[in-house]
């Protein structure tokens, strides 16, 4: 799923492309994109977009009259610039928002096209999309102190709860993680004063460095390969590979569509963390410590 970085990179490309520029037509290829009713695409088609903005993960643009696009991509959906008029062909594509410059195009991989669109009229409605996560940028330590200890959550449930944090998924907070040398199951209610320093610094510097670096791609080409997983990431995707840092090899949780990586060595203390889908299996017989797992897999 774009995260807030892949959001902030997206919008960098769209800026130059849209803003001053009339919305000429909206193509829909899927009917189940769109999620409201009032106001109605054509009350947008023929308005020029004003701003971008981010809600959360959702990219919100702003037209005349202060009506609102708002696109959620979800977990495969993603943005394409094409030459206008470009044609919504295949399954995967669901809309394209045509300007005289060119075409967006929103695409979705797989069977369960989740991304949405919602027409929007008024500040009020567009606040109702936001989930209410605090922006790590315009927050201070107390604040996010406070949001991540109003309930005793492990801080990688935490992190990615858009009631509490915007715009922080599941790749850019195993990353925060571990540049925070923090295990991704510490309770929120038992950090001590030094880590959650260092959780809010390394928040901060991730984000910022993700942001920094995708911007400066968007700015050769519009970003059509957004993903969740990135060579230059320290351990989301890199199970088994040489932690950047200490070298030990990267580990993993799994649970339904999600997984979690981290290094044993720099966040928990050598600790591995049971994986469910290998632990009921095992049983009694998982692995607590990387000298444990590596003989078990010498058995």
């Amino acid at each position: 799923m774009p995260e807030l970085p892949d959001i902030a990179a997206y919008i960098s490309a769209l800026e130059p492309r849209i803003v001053n520029q009339p919305i000429q037509g909206i193509r829909l290829a899927s009917p189940f994109l769109l999620r409201s009713v009032q106001p109605s695409l054509r009350d947008v088609e023929g308005r020029t977009v004003r701003e971008l903005r981010r809600i959360g993960k959702r990219i919100a643009i702003g037209v005349e009259g202060d009506l609102w696009l708002v696109l959620h991509l979800m977990i495969a959906g993603r943005l394409h610039w094409r030459p206008r008029g470009a044609k919504l062909a295949g399954r995967n594509s669901l809309a394209a928002f045509d300007f005289p410059n060119g075409s967006l195009v929103l695409t979705e991989a797989g069977t369960k096209h989740r991304a949405s669109l919602h027409v929007l009229s008024g500040e009020e409605n567009l606040q109702s999309a936001d989930a209410g996560g605090i922006d790590v940028f315009t927050s201070n330590l107390d604040l996010f102190r406070q949001a991540l200890t109003a309930e005793n959550r492990t801080l990688k449930r935490a992190l990615t709860d858009p009631r509490i944090l915007s715009g922080i998924g599941n790749a850019y907070s195993d990353e925060i993680l571990h540049a925070a040398r923090l295990s991704p199951i510490a309770r929120t209610h038992k950090l001590k004063a030094d880590e959650w320093e260092r959780l809010f610094a390394a928040t901060r510097e991730t984000l910022q460095l993700w942001i920094d670096r995708l911007r400066a791609e968007a700015e050769i080409g519009f970003p059509e390969k957004v993903t969740a997983f990135r060579e230059e990431m320290a351990v989301h995707g890199r199970y088994g590979e040489p932690c950047r840092r200490c070298g030990e090899k990267i580990q993993r949780i799994r649970y339904a569509d999600n997984e979690t990586n981290y290094c044993a060595r720099c966040q928990t203390g050598g600790k591995v963390l049971a994986d469910r889908s290998l632990s009921r299996l095992l049983r009694s017989d998982w692995p607590r410590t990387l000298d444990e797992l590596e003989a078990l897999k010498h058995r």
